[in-house]
């Protein structure tokens, strides 16, 4: 059976797993021989102790990651709990003595996945590998200042993580969509050893969206799609600004006042003022000039 399942021409569901190091350019070429080091062996010790044999597993480098394939017969929970609690474990155990720590965005997702003897693709592998390279990846790991962020695709969330099972905990875990090269998907973020990350704030412009498009709107709440709102609206306005007025009379045919606008400016009209305002000369009845 594991024999006819290897064959090119047909694909086997397998666990998909992408790990990428934090900003890895910024790593002298003296540097990165180093940091492969280190992630390989956190990522190698941790199946060792998650009980999971090195030959059991499909390894691809990827210069500054590694990515994963996990046949059928290994549980998917043991990848998502015991394993990525070592990983965590070790991960901060080779950051204790860097002055630099080595931050890891780890992305799973279960699908298709089709090997030969170059390695692995399908679908599967490219939505894994776009979560883990996902803005909101990206700017969780910078901005809770954490050492490993995961990110798993909406489908391992409702098929694995929502029941929760040893070393996963579902509450932990906070929904994004993201706007992919391949179009909007949700996905689940988790800090490990952390409560449930704060995403609303992000909501950060996914790679492939199209410029000047709003940003990925945040799954969380009426308080985390104003903030996404007020931040696209932000966006336009700055972009509006400054804009060229060619009418002459300064006004469109519907009556509307059009200003350019180098610095502040306030249009007033039709306004009754209770108290004394300030708009370039005071108004009022106490002050009151024509």
């Amino acid at each position: 059976m594991e024999h006819d399942a290897l064959d090119a021409g047909e694909a086997r569901y397998e666990l998909v797993i992408s790990v990428d190091a934090r900003r890895s350019g910024q790593y002298s070429d003296a540097e990165k021989p180093r940091m492969r080091e280190r992630i390989y062996r956190v990522l190698e010790t941790a199946f060792a102790q998650a009980g999971v044999g090195r030959d059991a597993v499909h390894m691809e480098d990827r210069g500054d990651g590694v990515l994963v394939s996990v046949p059928g017969r290994i549980a998917v929970t043991r990848l998502l709990g015991l394993w990525m609690v070592e990983v965590h474990e070790n991960l901060r155990e080779e950051n204790r003595s860097l002055l630099v720590p080595l931050g890891l965005r780890v992305a799973m997702h279960v699908g298709p996945v089709r090997h030969d003897s170059r390695g692995i693709s399908g679908r599967a592998v490219d939505l894994t590998c776009r979560l883990a390279d996902s803005a909101v990846a990206r700017q969780l790991l910078d901005r809770e200042r954490a050492d490993l962020v995961l990110a798993v695709s909406d489908s391992l969330y409702v098929d694995v993580v929502s029941a929760g099972g040893k070393f996963i905990e579902p509450a932990r875990f906070s929904p994004a969509r993201l706007g992919l090269k391949e179009g909007e998907v949700s996905a689940w973020f988790h800090l490990p050893g952390r409560p449930a990350p704060d995403i609303g704030p992000i909501a950060a412009e996914e790679p492939g969206a199209p410029a000047g498009s709003p940003p990925a709107a945040p799954v969380g709440g009426p308080e985390a799609a104003l903030a996404a709102m007020d931040a696209a609206l932000a966006a336009r306005a700055a972009a509006a600004a400054g804009r060229r007025v060619d009418d002459s009379d300064g006004a469109d045919e519907d009556g509307a006042d059009r200003y350019r606008a180098q610095g502040d400016l306030s249009v007033h009209r039709n306004n009754v003022y209770q108290q004394p305002v300030h708009i370039g000369r005071v108004t009022g009845d106490s002050h009151r000039k024509d």
